[in-house]
Formats: C-alpha cells, sequence, structure tokens
C-alpha cells in the first residue's frame, strides 16, 4: 500500500527521504517488485546467498582508536569510571578524564604503520573467505568518509579513510566484504563521560563531555567540532552528591549500562543521524555483510528501516540478486529467516537448519599490551578445532584479529595467522564449500549453545570427530591426534547407509586400510602425517552424504 502524505512526511521528519520511501510505482524502475519493507514480517523472505554459506571462515579487524592504549576492551567507557584498570592507566598517562577525555584519544589514533594490503594478504593465506572492517564502536567514532558525523577518520586522527582502504584491500584480494557497526548503544554507553570521580583530590568535578562545548575549540585542533556530538549529549547524566568510587560504578551500571536497543527517549535525533550514518556506509561501500552489535535490530523501528534499505540496496548493487548478509544476535526464532544470527563467543549444540555465524577473538576486542606480553591469545589449535565444530553444524566463524593503534599485528598474532595459513592448505578443502552430515559428529566433549559459551568451554580430544560434506566425499575430522594406530568412527557402523570404496587422509596420497562393522569404521592412522591440531579422513563411496 502506498504511503499516506502523513505518513512520508513523518520519514522525512526523521530523514528516511531516499527513493527506498517512496511509493513502489515510482522506484519500481530502481529496485524490482520483490522490493523488502521495513517489518518483520516482510523481511522473512531473505535467504541467505550461497556466498556466505560456502565461505565458511571470515577475519574481523576490530580496530579504533580504543586500541590506541592497548588496554583491552571498552576503554573509552571504562576511563571514566573511577577504580577500574583504564581509569587508573589513562590518569597515570594523560591525565585526569576532567583534562584529558576520549576524543583527544581519538586524535593520538594515527595508523601510521597501516598496511592493509599486507595484512589482507595474511588472512586471504589463513584461509579467510571475507573480511569485516570495524565502521564505529560504542565510542561513535567512524572510520569512514562520514557524511552526517562529523567526528570521523578522515577529519581526526589518522585523516584516512579506514573502511575504504579495508574494502580495497579485500575486494583486490578477493574477499568478501562487510562492515560491522556498534554505534547504536553509544547513546548510554558514553554517559560515563559525563560523570565525575566519587572520591579523591578531584571528587565531584566533571569530566571533560560534561564540560566541552563546540566553542570552547577555537583555537585548538578540534576547533570547528562538537565534542556534544562525539559523546552524544546528556542523556542519563549521574547525579550530583553520589559519594565513594564503588557508588558511582553501582549507579552507572544500573542506568547507563544497561544493554538498551530502544531509541533513546532523552535524545530522539539521535535514531535519525544513526540512520543516516549508516545509509552513506552502505552507500559508499557497498558491503556485502551487514554486522550489528545489537539483540535483534537496533533503535526500534530505525533498525527494520536500514534493514530493507540495505537488502533492496544490495540487489539493486548486484544486477537483481540479494548478495547482502546482516548479522544481529539473541534472534527470536521467526527472526532466524529474516537474518543471519551471529552467537558472540559461543556455539551451537547441534547442527542448525539456517545459516549461523558465531563471532569470537583471539583476545581482547580491543588491543591489549598485557594479552601479548602474557602470550595469552588462544591457539591456533582451538581456532582450527572450533571452525570444525562450527562448520559441522551449518555455522561460519568470524575471528577478530586485533590491531594495535599504528595498524600492525604483534609477532604472536602473526604466528597464528600462519599457522592457520599452514593447516587449511592442507585441509581447506573439508571446511570451504561443505555442508552439515546426517550428524555433527561424535565424541565426549560437549558444546554449550549460546552466546559466551566458549568461555567454559572444554579442550576438544582426539576422540571428538566432527563430519562435514562436499558432494560425494565425507570428511570425518579428529579435533585432535589420536595416540593409537586406528580411529574408529561409531556414527559409521555397518547398519549406516551409504558405502565406502576409498579412504585417504588429507596431506597424504595414499589410501588407509580401514574396515567396517557393526561397531564403526575403523580407520588406520598414518603415524608419519605432520600436524598437531586437527586431522582430515577423506571417504569416497556411494550413498554415504545421502540424507537419512
Amino acid at each position: 500500500m502506498p504511503l499516506s502524505r502523513r505518513s512520508f512526511l513523518a520519514r522525512m521528519a526523521i530523514g528516511l527521504t531516499s527513493p527506498y520511501w517512496l511509493p513502489l510505482a515510482a522506484r519500481a524502475s530502481s529496485i524490482n517488485r520483490t522490493s523488502f519493507k521495513p517489518t518483520w514480517g516482510s523481511l522473512q523472505g531473505y535467504v541467505a546467498p550461497p556466498w556466505f554459506r560456502d565461505a565458511k571462515f571470515g577475519i574481523w579487524a576490530h580496530w579504533s582508536a580504543q586500541c590506541v592504549p592497548e588496554q583491552g576492551d571498552w576503554y573509552a567507557r571504562s576511563m571514566y569510571m573511577q577504580g577500574e584498570p583504564q581509569y587508573e592507566y589513562h590518569c597515570r598517562t594523560f591525565g585526569h578524564p576532567s583534562r584529558f577525555g576520549f576524543m583527544e584519544i581519538d586524535n593520538l589514533w594515527k595508523a601510521e604503520q597501516w598496511d592493509p594490503n599486507e595484512l589482507m594478504r595474511l588472512y586471504k593465506a589463513a584461509g579467510a573467505k571475507y573480511f569485516v572492517a570495524l565502521a564505529n564502536h560504542h565510542d561513535n567514532f567512524d572510520t569512514y568518509d562520514s557524511t552526517h558525523h562529523a567526528w570521523n577518520s578522515l577529519n581526526v586522527g589518522p585523516r584516512k579513510d579506514i573502511v575504504g582502504g579495508w574494502a580495497k584491500a579485500a575486494r583486490e584480494h578477493g574477499l568478501r566484504f562487510g562492515v560491522s557497526n556498534h554505534s547504536a548503544h553509544a547513546w548510554h554507553w558514553f554517559q560515563t563521560a559525563y560523570g565525575y570521580d566519587g572520591e579523591g583530590p578531584l571528587e565531584g568535578v566533571r569530566y571533560d563531555a560534561a564540560r566541552l562545548a563546540k566553542a570552547d575549540g577555537i583555537g585548538t585542533w578540534w576547533e570547528g567540532l562538537d565534542p556534544q556530538e562525539l559523546y552524544t549529549g546528556p542523556n542519563m547524566v549521574l547525579p550530583e552528591g553520589i559519594r565513594g568510587a564503588a557508588a558511582v560504578k553501582q549507579w552507572h551500571e544500573q542506568h547507563d549500562g544497561i544493554w538498551m536497543e530502544t531509541p533513546s527517549q532523552y535524545n530522539p535525533q539521535f535514531a535519525r543521524q544513526w540512520f543516516l550514518r549508516c545509509k552513506d556506509l552502505l552507500d559508499k561501500y557497498q558491503p556485502d555483510l551487514l554486522y550489528f552489535d545489537d539483540s535483534g535490530l537496533p533503535l526500534g523501528q530505525t533498525g527494520l528501516d536500514i534493514a530493507a534499505y540495505f537488502y533492496n540496496a544490495n540487489r539493486q548493487w548486484n544486477g537483481g540478486r540479494l548478495e547482502g548478509v546482516l548479522n544481529a544476535k539473541k534472534l527470536m526464532p521467526e527472526q532466524r529467516h529474516a537474518l543471519v544470527e551471529d552467537i558472540e563467543r559461543g556455539g551451537s549444540d547441534a547442527i542448525r537448519p539456517l545459516p549461523w555465524q558465531t563471532d569470537t577473538c583471539i583476545g581482547d576486542w580491543h588491543y591489549s599490551r598485557a594479552r601479548f606480553e602474557a602470550h595469552s591469545y588462544k591457539s591456533a589449535g582451538t581456532v582450527i578445532t572450533s571452525l570444525c565444530d562450527i562448520v559441522s553444524k551449518n555455522g561460519n566463524l568470524l575471528l577478530s584479529i586485533p590491531l594495535r593503534g599504528n595498524g600492525t599485528i604483534d609477532s604472536d598474532e602473526r604466528h597464528i595467522l600462519e599457522e592457520l595459513a599452514a593447516w587449511m592448505s592442507v585441509n581447506g578443502e573439508a571446511i570451504f564449500g561443505t555442508q552439515p552430515w546426517r550428524v555433527f559428529g561424535e565424541g565426549p566433549t560437549k558444546v554449550a549453545s549460546g552466546m559466551f559459551g566458549e568461555n567454559n568451554a572444554q579442550a576438544f580430544t582426539a576422540g571428538d570427530i566432527r563430519f562435514t560434506t562436499k558432494g560425494d566425499v565425507l570428511f570425518a575430522i579428529t579435533l585432535g591426534r589420536p595416540t593409537a594406530s586406528h580411529v574408529t568412527l561409531k556414527s559409521l557402523a555397518s547398519n549406516v547407509a551409504g558405502t565406502i570404496d576409498r579412504v585417504e587422509m588429507l596431506g597424504s596420497p595414499l589410501p588407509l586400510r580401514f574396515k567396517r562393522d557393526v561397531l564403526g569404521l575403523t580407520l588406520e592412522f598414518p603415524q608419519q602425517i605432520q600436524g598437531k591440531h586437527a586431522f582430515v579422513f577423506k571417504l569416497m563411496g556411494h550413498g554415504l552424504t545421502s540424507a537419512t
């Protein structure tokens, strides 16, 4: 049904004035008749594109000015919370946040050693089929040529189009390109910048966001910029008179620290600006994937508006084919037909009928010097076995490799990428372009379903097997090196449909001896095979990969 004049004017008032919002007859020449509408019902017509189902593995650069201090996650929020390690570090290194706020860290981010082509070469060799760049975080800074937000990486800090540089490098190396948008939470997450110390010599002195206005920038590096645009305005400000650092922290956790997906009642303009910024991001870089760090879609109707816009625009960019992927978290069952669900730092305990994704990191999301010095990143083996488990259940893995503020990775991270590349060069056949089998696998180790399940995950063993299929081939992956000379796969006992004519191990051209009976398929494990992470048996025959 065409929009009424009243509805159309209402959409204009919140900035939704692109041709997408014209009645269907007026835009039929640019968007076909099956255009998505900004409702959950319409979005449920979405089908994930083949490229995403086949890709299986992507790498993410979760990189912005919060990596400059090298103090780990959520620096821009925690540096304003007295008693937090980032606050203590900030006071020692830069000064009190009433005098030196996060906007100054934005300007310290120079990305002076960033070489996206060299990094993309490493990512591609490590097996990545798609690459995702962080376009903004909860710190409300755009890392791209942002028309609607002056606090961006061309005006401040690097003076470079970070997203544009990543996009060019990814596409030159044949990778699909995505962007992640986290800024829908900035209006509450960044309110600590308006707070104050609860104790000590500067007790009650408001931090920089509460003191600075555009006029204060005259004669400074930020002349012409409005700090309130960056810090989002005083939406949920810590009230006067709260005493003690612990009490202040508790107030923040109970108010602005709650994860809210609704538009701000204090700042109605925020959702309008968010839409314009996100639309600008999509129009300029035409990504294949858009990741939202949100439970469902962000900011109520605004999230539905941008989801429909992305799908329709992506179809237009691709000659009528919908090639776009939209990630969000904690989806209701019916919402999983509208988006590709992302499970942060977690997994699944079963094969899921629709494609899904785990996103995780080898360390902290923002670069941590302490992680490197302690050599406490996830190992390449952990990444590989997690990938095999996820792929066996119809999922993809999006892995973040943290960058330092200068745009480089450290020696431990480079070594992990090189180990991934070595494993992929031998075993990638069992990962890319595969589908789940009748069962995902077998073995003693249980995987919890849901977000943050990896925090309590047990290490996989040689007794844990995962299955994938491609064409007429079945792959059986042991998630550890067997100590015995034989491996038995109970899921392939002689009463299971299909015949087996030949078995090989990837990395060796010689066929392996095997025996199949009611107890399972027993395979010879060649002791001369090199490796230490996961080993792939390639089973060839007839009827193995057909559905039960």
